[in-house]
Formats: C-alpha cells, structure tokens, sequence
C-alpha cells in the first residue's frame, strides 16, 4: 500500500516536471520565434539570387584584301560586333606595322567609297565572314596640322611686306612716300581674319580625328601664301594707290569687314555645339544673338559671312589681287555650300523651307 502511493506520488511528480518542462520549452521557443520574426521584419524582404544570363557574343571574321590584285593581305579574327572600322585598322596596323591606321582605306566594294572609322562591323556585315578591299592612301597629315599650316603662313607673310624689309622693296623709296592709312587698315584686318582662324582652329572648331593626304596640305599651302605674297606686295608698295573715294570708302568698308568677321565667328560657334555634330545632328536655329538670324534666309551663313569679308576688303583696299582672290574662293566656297545644302535638304527638310545655300534669294 505504501509502495502504490509511493509511485503514485512518484508519476504525479513527474507528470508535473514534464509539463514544466514542456512549457519552459514552448516558452523558448515562442521567445526565439517571436526574435526570429522581428529580425524578418527589420531586414526587410527576401531577396531572390539573380539568375546569371550567359549571353552568346558573336565574333566576325575579317579578310582583307588588295583592292588592285585581289590578293588576301592579312585575316583579322575575333572582332565583335560593335567594334568600328578604326578598330580594325588597328589590328591590321598589328598585322602590318608599316602601314599605319591614318593611311589605311578599307571599301566593301573595289572602287567603292572608303569606310568611315565611326561605321560598326555588325552595320555591314551579312555573315560571319565580312571582305574588306585595302588601299594604300599614302602619306597623311592631321587635319588641324592642315589648317594651322595654311592660316600661319599667311598671317606671317603679310606681315614681312608690311615691314617693308629691304629684300623686297627699295629703302629709299620706302623712306620718301609716305603710307596711306588705308595700309594700315588693311593690314590690321588681314592680321585680324588669320587669328580668329587659328584661334577658332585650336578652341572653337571641332576637327575631326580624320586625316588628308599630304599632297592637300601642299595645295592649301600653295595656294595660301602664294595669293598673300600678291595681295601684300601690292598693298604695301611705295607706289601704291589709295581708294577712289579716298577715306570714306576705307572707312565703310572696313566696318563692313568687321561685322562680317564677327558674324562669320559667331555662326561657327553654334556649328561647333554638340547638338550640331555627329551622326545625330539637328540644324542649326538662330538663337537671340542677330549675327544668327542669317540662319532664317541660308543654310551655311559661314559662307556668306566669308565672302562679305572679302568683298569688303577688296573694296577697301582696291587691287586687282585681292579681287581675284575674292573671286576664287566665292567660287569654292558656293561649291561648299550647295553641296551641304544638300545634304540638309535630305536631313532636315522641314527646316529648309525657302532657304538658301549662302545667298539668300539667289543661290
């Protein structure tokens, strides 16, 4: 009987330490469910792994070709699809290290045009295989090295025969006649239209990494500084004769000049604007400055600016050289000017309605 109640006693007790301890751990783990939540909670949600995509690349195949004999001059493999023709002028620069990228022309077609460095691979290819034509471009300069080369001499040249030094003109000459101030006018203005073109060369001008052939600088050159030989020697000679209407003519003519040289800046200023270059471009519009409204009545209004100040000059200082000068570069530079206004025509024609190349109502 005392054994019985004794194991009563016994299963009560430990009926009573397992609901204990049942409960002790319920408690623990509300206590350790309820910290898990708050933890949930204040890191905020889930993030799921992105899935990592492997993207296939697709990888052209090159082959270069001569444009005359049709021989395979080198293979270039592995190029992507955005890779650009200079890029592969830069390989074949490794293929052939003689041949540097400035003087490679690279044609889809022989006696095609030459590719531009900015055309994708991908824009021309139809297979994975893609045959380019090479052509030998010769010896090339830069295009700012063109420009510095042409604006420096002229600037330099005239300034020698307006010194007058003894190697050119007679000193005793020199010494008796005196200089119209037309002289120094017209040397002023000349000095002034060479340095707004070096200046807007290095600053303002957004050459193109491109390159011409070295016979070009050789023209520009020649044609340059042979024409300022002319022009100077005339204007600043003992015997030269000043203007018919004498200062009045110098005067206007001289304003003209200036005007037409700010206006020519001005407009090259608005062409060098990112929105204006590239690929991409818009037309220019004219903005609140009034040198830009030339922009209303022709599509290239360097080229009128250009011409007035010419003009102006040849009015100013009346020479049969500065006249012929006029002449040829309105020739050229209307040549310029229809041919880009083509190009606008086809771009951007509902900004060209009635407009003009470079003379406004006439051409």
């Amino acid at each position: 009987m005392f054994k019985r109640h004794k194991s009563l006693a016994s299963e009560r007790k430990r009926e009573i330490f397992s609901r204990g301890a049942t409960r002790s751990i319920l408690k623990n783990d509300l206590r350790n469910f309820h910290c898990l939540s708050h933890f949930v909670l204040s890191a905020g949600p889930l993030k799921s792994i992105p899935v990592v995509k492997h993207s296939k690349t697709t990888h052209f195949e090159i082959e270069v070709l001569d444009a005359q004999t049709r021989k395979q001059i080198c293979i270039v493999d592995k190029v992507i699809q955005t890779s650009t023709i200079h890029d592969v002028k830069q390989k074949f620069h490794k293929a052939c290290p003689k041949l540097y990228p400035s003087r490679v022309g690279l044609q889809l077609e022989r006696g095609g045009p030459f590719l531009k460095d900015y055309i994708t691979i991908q824009s021309i290819a139809t297979s994975s295989i893609v045959t380019l034509y090479f052509t030998d471009l010769g010896q090339q300069v830069s295009w700012t090295t063109v420009f510095l080369a042409e604006y420096t001499g002229p600037l330099l040249i005239y300034l020698l025969f307006y010194l007058r030094i003894p190697y050119i003109y007679d000193m005793k000459e020199s010494s008796r006649r005196l200089r119209h101030p037309v002289v120094h006018v017209a040397c002023f203005c000349h000095c002034i239209h060479y340095i707004r073109y070096l200046l807007e060369t290095l600053f303002v001008h957004k050459v193109s990494a491109g390159h011409t052939p070295l016979k070009n600088l050789i023209k520009g050159c020649a044609f340059y500084w042979g024409f300022t030989s002319w022009i100077a020697y005339y204007i600043n000679h003992p015997q030269y004769t000043p203007p018919s209407f004498g200062n009045r003519q110098v005067t206007i003519s001289a304003i003209n000049f200036l005007i037409c040289e700010a206006g020519n800046h001005f407009i090259n200023v608005i062409l060098s604007h990112p929105n204006h270059t590239g690929v991409n471009a818009c037309f220019p519009s004219p903005n609140y400055n009034p040198f830009t409204w030339m922009f209303f009545l022709v599509s290239c209004p360097n080229y009128t600016y250009e011409i007035g100040s010419w003009i102006s000059f040849t009015v100013m200082t009346q020479t049969l050289p500065v006249g012929i000068f006029t002449l040829l570069m309105s020739i050229q530079m209307s040549l310029w000017a229809q041919k880009k206004h083509k190009i606008y025509l086809k771009k951007f024609n509902s900004y060209m309605h009635r407009k003009s190349a470079m003379i406004p109502f006439i051409l």
